[in-house]
Protein backbone atom coordinates (compact mmCIF):
# COMPACT_ATOMS: atom_id res chain seq x y z
CA UNK A 1 0.00 0.00 0.00
CA UNK A 2 1.86 3.45 -1.12
CA UNK A 3 2.17 6.48 0.95
CA UNK A 4 1.39 8.29 -2.16
CA UNK A 5 -2.26 7.94 -1.99
CA UNK A 6 -4.46 9.62 0.39
CA UNK A 7 -6.64 7.09 0.64
CA UNK A 8 -5.35 3.51 0.35
CA UNK A 9 -7.52 0.67 1.11
CA UNK A 10 -7.20 -3.22 0.32
CA UNK A 11 -9.12 -6.11 1.14
CA UNK A 12 -11.90 -3.83 3.01
CA UNK A 13 -14.77 -6.81 4.97
CA UNK A 14 -17.34 -5.99 7.03
CA UNK A 15 -20.44 -7.64 8.45
CA UNK A 16 -23.56 -6.27 9.74
CA UNK A 17 -25.25 -9.63 11.23
CA UNK A 18 -25.78 -11.86 8.08
CA UNK A 19 -25.02 -9.26 5.95
CA UNK A 20 -22.21 -8.52 3.86
CA UNK A 21 -21.88 -4.68 3.69
CA UNK A 22 -18.17 -4.70 2.60
CA UNK A 23 -16.58 -7.81 0.35
CA UNK A 24 -12.62 -7.54 -0.42
CA UNK A 25 -13.28 -3.76 -1.23
CA UNK A 26 -10.09 -1.94 -2.54
CA UNK A 27 -9.46 1.38 -3.87
CA UNK A 28 -7.06 4.39 -4.35
CA UNK A 29 -7.44 7.95 -4.23
CA UNK A 30 -4.62 10.10 -5.26
CA UNK A 31 -4.03 13.53 -3.91
CA UNK A 32 -5.65 16.49 -5.83
CA UNK A 33 -8.51 14.88 -7.19
CA UNK A 34 -12.12 14.29 -7.04
CA UNK A 35 -12.65 10.73 -6.81
CA UNK A 36 -16.54 9.64 -7.26
CA UNK A 37 -17.96 6.81 -5.23
CA UNK A 38 -20.52 5.84 -6.99
CA UNK A 39 -23.21 3.03 -6.43
CA UNK A 40 -27.52 2.37 -5.73
CA UNK A 41 -28.16 2.83 -2.11
CA UNK A 42 -27.35 -0.24 0.18
CA UNK A 43 -23.84 -0.87 -2.33
CA UNK A 44 -21.45 -0.44 0.74
CA UNK A 45 -20.56 3.38 0.04
CA UNK A 46 -21.47 4.74 3.93
CA UNK A 47 -20.05 1.76 5.51
CA UNK A 48 -16.73 2.56 3.59
CA UNK A 49 -16.72 6.35 4.58
CA UNK A 50 -17.13 5.21 8.06
CA UNK A 51 -14.44 2.60 8.01
CA UNK A 52 -12.73 5.14 6.79
CA UNK A 53 -13.54 8.20 9.31
CA UNK A 54 -13.11 5.35 12.25
CA UNK A 55 -16.80 5.23 12.99
CA UNK A 56 -16.80 1.87 12.13
CA UNK A 57 -13.75 -1.23 12.35
CA UNK A 58 -13.88 -3.53 9.56
CA UNK A 59 -13.74 -7.31 10.40
CA UNK A 60 -10.54 -7.56 7.66
CA UNK A 61 -8.60 -5.36 5.48
CA UNK A 62 -6.62 -2.44 5.85
CA UNK A 63 -7.53 1.26 5.18
CA UNK A 64 -5.23 4.27 4.89
CA UNK A 65 -6.10 7.90 5.13
CA UNK A 66 -2.53 10.16 4.95
CA UNK A 67 -0.78 6.80 5.16
CA UNK A 68 -1.88 6.29 8.71
CA UNK A 69 -4.16 3.41 9.85
CA UNK A 70 -8.27 4.64 9.92
CA UNK A 71 -8.94 1.71 12.39
CA UNK A 72 -6.61 3.27 14.93
CA UNK A 73 -8.03 4.97 17.75
CA UNK A 74 -5.17 7.08 17.67
CA UNK A 75 -3.96 7.91 14.38
CA UNK A 76 -8.36 8.46 13.42
CA UNK A 77 -7.97 11.20 15.69
CA UNK A 78 -5.00 12.64 13.92
CA UNK A 79 -7.20 11.79 10.22
CA UNK A 80 -9.88 13.29 11.73
CA UNK A 81 -8.18 16.71 11.99
CA UNK A 82 -7.21 17.08 8.18
CA UNK A 83 -10.52 15.98 6.98
CA UNK A 84 -14.00 17.98 6.55
CA UNK A 85 -17.00 15.53 6.46
CA UNK A 86 -20.27 16.49 4.86
CA UNK A 87 -23.12 13.21 5.87
CA UNK A 88 -25.93 12.79 4.07
CA UNK A 89 -28.00 13.91 6.73
CA UNK A 90 -26.28 17.54 6.98
CA UNK A 91 -26.28 17.21 10.74
CA UNK A 92 -26.06 20.95 12.27
CA UNK A 93 -27.20 22.07 15.72
CA UNK A 94 -30.70 23.80 14.94
CA UNK A 95 -31.29 25.86 17.98
CA UNK A 96 -28.03 28.17 16.53
CA UNK A 97 -27.75 30.88 13.96
CA UNK A 98 -26.14 30.48 11.10
CA UNK A 99 -23.75 32.77 12.38
CA UNK A 100 -23.15 30.75 15.50
CA UNK A 101 -22.50 27.86 14.08
CA UNK A 102 -19.94 29.36 12.27
CA UNK A 103 -18.53 30.67 14.99
CA UNK A 104 -18.35 28.12 17.01
CA UNK A 105 -17.31 25.40 14.73
CA UNK A 106 -14.29 27.64 13.50
CA UNK A 107 -12.98 27.29 17.36
CA UNK A 108 -11.87 23.92 17.00
CA UNK A 109 -10.01 24.68 13.99
CA UNK A 110 -6.46 26.74 14.34
CA UNK A 111 -6.23 26.64 10.15
CA UNK A 112 -9.79 28.19 10.05
CA UNK A 113 -9.72 30.28 6.73
CA UNK A 114 -11.56 33.52 7.48
CA UNK A 115 -11.11 34.43 3.62
CA UNK A 116 -12.92 31.07 2.36
CA UNK A 117 -15.98 32.07 4.79
CA UNK A 118 -16.27 35.56 3.83
CA UNK A 119 -16.49 33.84 -0.06
CA UNK A 120 -18.68 31.46 0.56
CA UNK A 121 -20.64 33.08 2.68
CA UNK A 122 -21.47 35.33 0.44
CA UNK A 123 -21.42 33.08 -2.56
CA UNK A 124 -24.20 30.71 -0.78
CA UNK A 125 -26.23 33.73 0.68
CA UNK A 126 -26.65 32.34 3.88
CA UNK A 127 -28.77 34.70 6.10
CA UNK A 128 -26.27 35.29 9.39
CA UNK A 129 -28.97 35.50 11.86
CA UNK A 130 -31.42 33.25 10.61
CA UNK A 131 -32.14 29.52 13.15
CA UNK A 132 -30.73 26.85 11.32
CA UNK A 133 -34.29 24.59 12.18
CA UNK A 134 -36.00 27.37 9.68
CA UNK A 135 -33.55 27.02 6.99
CA UNK A 136 -34.09 25.07 3.92
CA UNK A 137 -32.18 21.34 2.79
CA UNK A 138 -30.40 23.45 0.36
CA UNK A 139 -29.47 26.11 2.43
CA UNK A 140 -28.22 23.63 5.22
CA UNK A 141 -26.43 21.45 2.60
CA UNK A 142 -24.49 24.93 2.06
CA UNK A 143 -23.61 25.63 5.23
CA UNK A 144 -22.61 22.47 6.21
CA UNK A 145 -20.22 22.92 2.94
CA UNK A 146 -18.87 26.42 3.96
CA UNK A 147 -18.20 24.52 7.56
CA UNK A 148 -15.87 21.33 5.64
CA UNK A 149 -14.58 24.00 3.23
CA UNK A 150 -13.39 26.22 6.10
CA UNK A 151 -11.26 24.18 8.38
CA UNK A 152 -8.38 24.25 6.35
CA UNK A 153 -8.96 20.33 5.76
CA UNK A 154 -6.85 18.19 3.23
CA UNK A 155 -9.42 15.62 2.69
CA UNK A 156 -13.30 15.88 1.64
CA UNK A 157 -15.15 13.70 2.59
CA UNK A 158 -18.92 13.79 1.14
CA UNK A 159 -21.96 11.27 1.85
CA UNK A 160 -24.21 11.98 -0.71
CA UNK A 161 -23.83 15.77 -0.91
CA UNK A 162 -26.85 16.85 -3.31
CA UNK A 163 -29.38 14.17 -1.95
CA UNK A 164 -32.95 15.98 -2.01
CA UNK A 165 -31.88 19.40 -3.58
CA UNK A 166 -33.11 20.71 -6.80
CA UNK A 167 -31.29 20.97 -10.30
CA UNK A 168 -30.09 24.61 -9.80
CA UNK A 169 -29.06 23.87 -6.31
CA UNK A 170 -27.32 20.47 -7.24
CA UNK A 171 -25.50 22.72 -10.08
CA UNK A 172 -24.50 25.31 -7.56
CA UNK A 173 -22.61 22.47 -4.93
CA UNK A 174 -20.64 21.03 -7.06
CA UNK A 175 -19.63 24.09 -8.76
CA UNK A 176 -18.82 24.90 -5.64
CA UNK A 177 -16.36 21.85 -5.31
CA UNK A 178 -14.80 22.16 -8.65
CA UNK A 179 -14.11 25.64 -7.97
CA UNK A 180 -12.33 24.82 -4.65
CA UNK A 181 -10.17 22.18 -5.01
CA UNK A 182 -8.74 24.07 -8.33
CA UNK A 183 -7.94 27.04 -6.15
CA UNK A 184 -6.62 24.97 -2.99
CA UNK A 185 -4.55 21.93 -2.03
CA UNK A 186 -7.76 19.55 -1.05
CA UNK A 187 -9.08 16.26 -2.47
CA UNK A 188 -12.61 15.56 -2.50
CA UNK A 189 -13.33 11.63 -1.98
CA UNK A 190 -17.97 12.05 -2.64
CA UNK A 191 -20.08 9.19 -2.37
CA UNK A 192 -23.45 9.47 -4.98
CA UNK A 193 -25.96 7.30 -6.41
CA UNK A 194 -26.14 9.93 -9.06
CA UNK A 195 -24.57 9.00 -12.45
CA UNK A 196 -24.23 13.05 -13.56
CA UNK A 197 -23.26 14.56 -11.18
CA UNK A 198 -19.92 12.12 -10.70
CA UNK A 199 -19.67 12.03 -14.76
CA UNK A 200 -19.89 16.05 -14.14
CA UNK A 201 -17.07 16.56 -11.98
CA UNK A 202 -15.30 13.44 -10.76
CA UNK A 203 -11.65 12.79 -12.56
CA UNK A 204 -11.69 9.29 -10.49
CA UNK A 205 -14.13 6.59 -10.45
CA UNK A 206 -14.98 3.69 -8.07
CA UNK A 207 -18.57 2.04 -8.93
CA UNK A 208 -19.44 -0.15 -5.82
CA UNK A 209 -22.02 -3.23 -5.78
CA UNK A 210 -23.21 -5.18 -3.02
CA UNK A 211 -19.61 -4.91 -0.90
CA UNK A 212 -17.75 -5.00 -4.13
CA UNK A 213 -15.65 -2.54 -6.51
CA UNK A 214 -16.56 -3.60 -10.06
CA UNK A 215 -15.13 -1.02 -11.58
CA UNK A 216 -12.48 1.50 -10.89
CA UNK A 217 -9.94 3.97 -12.54
CA UNK A 218 -9.56 7.28 -14.28
CA UNK A 219 -12.65 8.38 -15.82
CA UNK A 220 -11.03 9.47 -19.04
CA UNK A 221 -9.46 6.20 -19.05
CA UNK A 222 -12.71 4.18 -19.03
CA UNK A 223 -14.46 6.43 -21.52
CA UNK A 224 -11.03 5.88 -23.91
CA UNK A 225 -11.55 1.85 -23.44
CA UNK A 226 -14.68 1.15 -23.04
CA UNK A 227 -16.79 0.31 -26.42
CA UNK A 228 -19.41 -1.68 -27.65
CA UNK A 229 -18.64 -4.03 -30.51
CA UNK A 230 -21.95 -5.22 -32.33
CA UNK A 231 -21.49 -8.52 -34.43
CA UNK A 232 -23.77 -8.94 -37.18
CA UNK A 233 -23.94 -12.50 -38.72
CA UNK A 234 -25.85 -14.57 -41.57
CA UNK A 235 -27.38 -16.52 -39.35
CA UNK A 236 -27.82 -16.92 -35.32
CA UNK A 237 -24.90 -15.43 -33.46
CA UNK A 238 -22.78 -18.23 -32.06
CA UNK A 239 -21.99 -19.44 -28.47
CA UNK A 240 -18.98 -17.50 -28.71
CA UNK A 241 -15.99 -17.08 -26.17
CA UNK A 242 -13.43 -14.71 -26.33
CA UNK A 243 -9.52 -15.23 -25.77
CA UNK A 244 -9.10 -11.31 -25.28
CA UNK A 245 -8.54 -10.04 -22.46
CA UNK A 246 -11.14 -7.29 -20.99
CA UNK A 247 -14.58 -8.71 -22.35
CA UNK A 248 -16.81 -7.81 -19.61
CA UNK A 249 -20.12 -9.02 -20.95
CA UNK A 250 -21.47 -11.18 -24.22
CA UNK A 251 -25.42 -10.71 -25.50
CA UNK A 252 -26.80 -12.67 -28.17
CA UNK A 253 -30.17 -11.94 -30.07
CA UNK A 254 -31.13 -13.60 -33.20
CA UNK A 255 -28.13 -12.52 -35.32
CA UNK A 256 -26.58 -10.30 -33.31
CA UNK A 257 -23.96 -10.66 -30.72
CA UNK A 258 -23.07 -7.78 -28.56
CA UNK A 259 -19.91 -7.82 -26.83
CA UNK A 260 -19.13 -5.05 -24.18
CA UNK A 261 -15.32 -4.17 -23.51
CA UNK A 262 -12.89 -2.58 -21.40
CA UNK A 263 -9.77 -2.68 -23.56
CA UNK A 264 -11.08 -1.35 -26.48
CA UNK A 265 -11.81 -3.09 -29.49
CA UNK A 266 -8.96 -3.68 -32.11
CA UNK A 267 -7.65 -6.60 -30.64
CA UNK A 268 -11.45 -8.48 -30.20
CA UNK A 269 -12.42 -7.51 -33.75
CA UNK A 270 -9.23 -9.53 -34.74
CA UNK A 271 -10.62 -12.37 -33.01
CA UNK A 272 -14.10 -12.06 -34.13
CA UNK A 273 -13.39 -12.09 -37.57
CA UNK A 274 -12.64 -16.16 -37.31
CA UNK A 275 -16.56 -16.11 -36.56
CA UNK A 276 -17.62 -14.29 -39.87
CA UNK A 277 -19.31 -11.68 -39.17
CA UNK A 278 -21.14 -9.89 -42.01
CA UNK A 279 -20.78 -6.59 -39.97
CA UNK A 280 -18.52 -5.34 -37.19
CA UNK A 281 -20.17 -1.90 -35.27
CA UNK A 282 -18.12 0.01 -32.77
CA UNK A 283 -19.35 2.74 -30.19
CA UNK A 284 -18.06 4.45 -27.04
CA UNK A 285 -19.68 3.53 -24.24
CA UNK A 286 -20.60 6.44 -21.48
CA UNK A 287 -20.38 5.96 -17.70
CA UNK A 288 -24.30 5.68 -17.25
CA UNK A 289 -23.65 2.63 -20.21
CA UNK A 290 -20.66 1.05 -17.76
CA UNK A 291 -22.68 1.85 -14.71
CA UNK A 292 -25.95 -0.19 -16.38
CA UNK A 293 -23.84 -3.17 -17.60
CA UNK A 294 -21.53 -3.97 -14.91
CA UNK A 295 -24.04 -3.22 -11.71
CA UNK A 296 -27.77 -3.27 -12.94
CA UNK A 297 -26.67 -5.93 -15.92
CA UNK A 298 -25.10 -8.17 -12.85
CA UNK A 299 -27.97 -7.83 -10.86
Amino acid sequence: MSDRFVIAVSDLRKQYGSIEALRGVSLQVPPGSIYGFLGRNGAGKTTTIKVLLGMARPASGTALVFGQPATSAEASVEIRRRIGFVSDEKDLYDYMTVDEIIRFTAAFFPRWRPDLEQRYRRAFELPADRKIKTLSRGTRTKLALLLALCRGAELLILNEPTSGLDPAMTEEVLQALVGHVASEAMTVFFSSHQISEVDQIADHVAIIDRGRIAVSGELDDLRGNYRRIELVFAGDAPDAAFQTAGVERLRRKGRVLTVLSSAGADRLIEEARAFNPVSVDVTPVTLKEIFLETVVGEA
